[in-house]
């Protein structure tokens, strides 16, 4: 009796990788450097087939571009910016994401990976996740290279959701016990920790105070308490700008 012949093994899928998220374009800026240059959709688009490698772009494509009816993709972005001889910094929104603030500086990853002391295949997989690990060297590196500020670091290294509930414990119950844990989310001098925690308990307990009044106080109240809590973090930036010296 013939023993049957064994099944091929089917391969595992494997799952495709994410396609990264182009960075935010700033269409108006777009338009106004080319403007500038007396460059007309055709100029950019030729431009970016012949000397930047990009065979695909078309008129269309830039002109989608500036209608903010698509955006270019990371390499496109950096194409375009050499086009229209500017950085790429110039042609993007406030970044916010590791990838984001690599790119308008103009790195490549492997630039960032090799400045900062990590593998290019771990960094890649920061800029994927949205996770910056690295040590304190390292972290240091990364801020001085992208020339990231304070807000921008906490940012891009992952801290604000931490920072955020911290902030949010702080003003609504004994600020004073938020120092030091705030203090290691951002490494910022203690007394400015300090008038900031403080200050933006102050301006809490006065919104929770109006919605008391009046006989249990308005909506309008409660709401304005409800979103400062929301934009926590958005706020303490503002006071710590606004600590002198």
């Amino acid at each position: 009796m013939r023993r049957p012949s064994a099944r091929p093994s089917q391969p595992t899928p494997h799952p495709l990788p994410a396609t990264p998220t182009p960075p935010p374009f700033n269409a108006p800026a777009a338009r106004r450097l080319r403007a500038g240059l007396g460059m007309t959709p055709e100029h950019v688009a030729h431009g970016m087939r012949v000397s930047y490698g990009h065979p695909h772009i078309t008129p269309d494509h830039v002109m989608a571009w500036e209608r903010e009816a698509a955006s270019p993709s990371g390499s496109e972005l950096t194409a375009l910016a050499g086009v229209l001889w500017c950085s790429p910094g110039e042609l993007i929104g406030r970044p916010r994401t590791l990838r984001e603030h690599r790119t308008a500086r103009g790195f490549a990853p492997e630039d960032v990976a090799r400045a900062v002391g990590h593998e290019l295949h771990a960094y890649l997989r920061m800029e994927e996740t949205d996770t910056w690990r690295g040590t304190d060297r390292q972290s240091a590196a990364l801020a001085d290279l992208l020339g990231l500020r304070l807000p921008d670091f906490v940012t891009v290294t992952g801290r604000d959701a931490k920072l955020g509930e911290l902030l949010r414990n702080a003003v609504t119950t004994r600020w004073q016990a938020y120092i030091r844990p705030v203090a290691k989310v951002v490494p910022l001098d203690r007394q400015f920790l300090q008038d900031a925690l403080q200050g933006l308990h102050q301006d809490y307990q006065g919104h929770m105070a109006a919605t008391l009044s009046w006989g249990g106080g308005s909506s309008d109240a409660g709401d304005a308490a409800r979103d400062f809590l929301d934009r926590i973090v958005e706020h303490f930036w503002t006071r710590i700008q606004e600590s002198p010296v």
